[in-house]
């Protein structure tokens, strides 16, 4: 099955309250390198205006086979899917008043560049490799072939501050109306 679709019988995330305590969190001083200058780390605690981050396990590499051991995790499918629905809602985000975008992963960046250029991704993917954003915000996570994943969930950031987050999400490419259904009503 290719990484840009995935199916249908997938067992659903529940909300296990693993989120709750982010609404109104001051984001700490943490910097993470984008894909377009892994030299310039983005401090997202310092961004201005309203910022959308959304968070994923990770994303598959071209050719992988996608083993059913990763299917039977609630909500770690569809990461790609995740990614590119924000891309094709970029226009109307920006439109209604997100001013940064960014994805992120506990992958590394080298790996998270080649899926941006290959879904030719307009925002920067941020590596959180070393954990620290996970282990700042307490983010929910799950261990997977020894690696820590940082479980699917989206939030919005004000001048550093958090002011809505999305957690579970399911299915992984509605995340993206979602926010934008947030942006119409707010």
């Amino acid at each position: 099955m290719a990484h840009s679709t995935f199916p249908t019988d997938l067992p659903k995330p529940v909300d296990d309250g693993a989120c709750n305590h982010l609404t109104g969190m001051t984001v700490p001083s943490i910097r993470l390198p984008p894909t377009s200058a892994p030299e310039s780390p983005v401090d997202v605690s310092k961004l201005q205006g309203l910022s959308i981050i959304f968070c994923y396990p990770r994303t598959g590499a071209p050719h992988e086979v996608v083993p059913p051991e990763w299917d039977a995790i609630p909500g770690a499918r569809g990461c790609t899917p995740q990614a590119c629905s924000f891309r094709d809602y970029l226009p109307d985000l920006r439109k209604y008043g997100v001013k940064n975008l960014y994805g992120l992963s506990t992958q590394d960046t080298p790996y998270q560049q080649e899926v941006h250029d290959r879904v030719h991704l307009p925002y920067d993917l941020l590596s959180d490799e070393k954990l620290e954003f996970l282990k700042g915000l307490d983010l929910p996570y799950f261990e997977y072939k020894d690696k820590k994943l940082t479980k699917r969930l989206s939030i919005a950031i004000e001048d550093g501050r958090i002011v809505k987050y999305w957690y579970p999400i399911f299915p992984p490419d509605s995340n993206a109306h979602e926010v934008l259904q947030w942006l119409k009503e707010r």
